[in-house]
């Protein structure tokens, strides 16, 4: 998580600014949670979460993602015969 902003708040804290602490995480700035002063969790955005955790898209995922390269026109000239 290099590079990403994060804040540190008690649990107390996280709690009561939940709404501003899932807000930061949309933006990019992650929110580590601590309970008597140890890290327990981190409030990340979904998009982090992905990469983080290693999860890759699936085949059909991929394939919805590929642009649109309109009609394909076929060509014309005969198949080659390759004999027996």
């Amino acid at each position: 998580m290099a590079g990403m902003a994060m804040q540190r708040l008690r649990v107390r804290e996280a709690r009561a600014r939940f709404s501003a602490v899932v807000g930061a995480a949309a933006k990019g700035d992650a929110t580590v949670v601590r309970r008597h002063g140890e890290p327990v969790a981190v409030v990340l955005g979904y998009a982090a979460w992905p990469r983080l955790a290693g999860v890759r898209p699936g085949f059909a995922d991929l394939l919805l993602a590929f642009p649109d390269a309109g009609e394909i026109e076929r060509d014309p000239t005969p198949a080659h015969d390759i004999g027996p």
